[in-house]
Formats: C-alpha cells, structure tokens, sequence
C-alpha cells in the first residue's frame, strides 16, 4: 500500500471510529452552546484520546484531518500533529482557520504548548487584531507559565500592556483568554501579583463596565 492509500485507508478506519462512538446528545447540547460544526459525532474527549493513542503521530495524517470540517477529525489533527514537522507557517494557517473556541483551547493544549517557537508566536499572536489568533496567543502563554513562568522585564511589560488592553476592547473569548494568561502570570509568583495590581489599581473606580470586571477579579485572584 502506498502513502497515499494509507492515508486514505487511515482516515476511513478514523471516521468509522468516531460514528460508533457517535454521541448524540452531547452533539446537541454543544449545537446549543454555539458550537457549530458542519459535522460533529459528539465524541467525548477520554474516547477521542483512545483513538488517537492507536496512530503514531503522523505530519501528513494530522494535516488531513485537520482540512475535514468535523469537530473530532480537528481535535485528533492535535494530537497526532509531531511538534518537529509543524513549522511556524502552518501553525499561522491552523490558527489563522480555527473554527471555535473548543478547538482552540485544545489544540493549544495537545500541541502549541510544545512548538520550540510558541514563546515568540504566542507574541506575535496577541499583536493580532485578529480575535482567534489574539485566543490562541493568550492561552498557549498561559499554557507556557505554568510550565515555566519567567519573562524577562520587557517581555513581562509588553505582556501586560497586551493582556490588559485585550481584556478591556477585545471579544468576549479574547477577553477570558487574555484573563486565563493573567490569572496564571499572578500564580507564578508574588512580585507577579503585586505588578499587576499595581497596573489596575487605578481602575478601582471607574464607571466604564470593563475596567471594574478586571480590577474585580484581579482583586479576587490576589484575596
């Protein structure tokens, strides 16, 4: 068998997969939360993690799965995507086509968080005005700061400046993105906090709806 047969023969045995543990209530309830999908089995995430464990991880296999428009053949394209062949300009094109949030927190867990470069794109993300390149860069930065939390000062300084703006005129998902990265830069250390309470200080008393939600829970992360 070539390549390209077994590619399409991995593919097929993968669909065939996913509609045996097809779960239709579950594909409702997610249809109701606006998570739409032109397909999705409704597969839960334990069973998606099962199927994939049977494929070595495969650059051409991941690509193939990510191109389908199903919720689970996306989910599967992170976790069978090797971190050595997923070079910076497809990580742009995944991202640049994320569909939802769903896909873009776990592929940001199964995968961004382990690219060599996802310090540096992760940056280059947030810059974006772009909402799900601006989720993407909030949560594989907060992926990365429970891993290791040091930022230099500079990076540290365009880090806030970049959240803290995000959260105050970015989209409802940018907005908790950009609070999960914040949340987890002031559990890393105390010196974090005490920066961050300092840049929001001033917001204590602000009419703008905002600026008080994020003093509010910068406040209750620190209480």
């Amino acid at each position: 068998m070539d390549s390209k047969e077994l590619l399409h023969q991995q593919l097929k045995d993968i669909k065939t997969q996913l509609r045996l543990s097809m779960n239709g209530a579950v594909s409702q309830s997610m249809r109701e939360k606006g998570l739409v999908y032109k397909l999705n089995f409704g597969v839960e995430l334990p069973r998606i993690k099962s199927i994939a464990a049977g494929y070595e991880k495969d650059h051409a296999l991941a690509q193939a799965l990510w191109k389908e428009d199903i919720r689970e053949c996306k989910i599967l394209a992170g976790l069978l995507q090797p971190v050595d062949s997923f070079l910076p300009e497809i990580a742009d094109i995944w991202v640049e086509n994320m569909p939802n949030i769903e896909i873009a927190e776990l592929t940001c867990m199964n995968l961004f968080q382990y690219l060599p470069y996802a310090p540096a794109k992760s940056f280059h993300w947030i810059a974006d005005e772009r909402e799900y390149l601006q989720v993407c860069g909030f949560l594989t930065i907060a992926r990365l700061l429970m891993k290791k939390g040091e930022m230099n000062e500079r990076v540290e300084n365009e880090f806030l400046d970049q959240a803290i703006s995000a959260f105050l005129s970015g989209s409802y998902h940018v907005r908790n993105a950009a609070m999960t990265a914040i949340r987890r830069f002031m559990q890393y250390r105390e010196e974090n906090a005490f920066q961050v309470c300092r840049r929001v200080e001033s917001l204590k008393d602000s009419s703008l709806e905002e600026e008080k939600l994020l003093y509010n829970l910068v406040k209750e992360e620190v209480d």
